[in-house]
């Protein structure tokens, strides 16, 4: 079997050397050699095993590929740095993960689970919408909410890029507030908020607890735990079998 090569930038971003962008400037810049040649050519691929890359005449090395599972605090914006020099999951990121990035976001003032990791192709199976992996979500929202708006939202509600349904589960509720389990299906950039706004019943609070796999448990915010070798493994073969995460 032909091993799988990869494009160098792409290569030099997994290895935590710089962003994609960035190591597309090394090359340019002629700071990149494979094999003892500089290479100037963007769309050069290398074979990770095989190929000796070097930056600035520095061996650079794959890292191992891994998960770790993070607790977002609210606050925090979900990239690895912040051109504003507000906190972002970058900086709960050891030298050890550099080459880590986060699945996906969530809002700034959304808590809960993300998932980082260095692995491609894992990222983009939990990502994809035709493998539809649950997202559950604490959220407590304005007003009393009844069952008969659980049941409407289990069949739909129209939003302006489409129909959007949620299972849902009323948690508790107190004179001014409700507290609900939502599970979607889907990433749809602030839809529990867009629905519960359409419903006339606005998000007050939001906390992701799981996603596919993956869940908060008794984690804390600003916790960040990596997974064992042997979780990896077992978590990312669900994962690409597309099983994990529907209930």
């Amino acid at each position: 079997m032909a091993r799988e090569l990869v494009r160098l930038q792409k290569f030099l971003s997994e290895c935590g050397v710089a962003s994609r962008r960035k190591a597309e400037e090394l090359i340019s810049g002629g700071k990149v050699r494979v094999n003892g040649e500089i290479v100037k050519e963007l769309g050069t691929k290398v074979d990770p095993e095989r190929d000796i890359v070097k930056v600035r005449n520095k061996t650079v090395k794959q890292a191992p590929k891994g998960v770790l599972v993070f607790y977002k605090p609210r606050q925090v914006i979900s990239t690895l740095s912040d051109p504003e020099g507000r906190p972002c999951v970058g900086d709960y990121i050891t030298k050890h993960y550099k080459s880590y990035f986060p699945v996906g976001r969530l809002d700034w003032d959304t808590s809960g689970l993300m998932i980082l990791t260095n692995d491609g192709e894992l990222t983009d199976a939990l990502l994809h919408p035709r493998n539809q992996f649950n997202r559950t979500y604490h959220a407590r929202v304005e007003g009393s909410v009844s069952q008969t708006l659980i049941d409407k939202m289990k069949k739909g509600v129209r939003l302006q890029d489409g129909l959007a349904t949620a299972r849902g589960e009323i948690l508790r509720q107190d004179e001014k507030s409700t507290w609900l389990e939502l599970t979607v299906q889907e990433g749809r950039n602030h839809l529990i908020k867009r629905m519960m706004q359409k419903l006339k019943h606005p998000v007050m609070k939001l906390k992701r607890v799981s996603f596919g796999p993956f869940e908060l448990g008794r984690m804390q915010p600003g916790d960040m735990r990596p997974l064992t070798q042997k979780q990896y493994v077992v978590v990312r073969s669900k994962i690409l079998g597309g099983r994990s995460g529907r209930r």
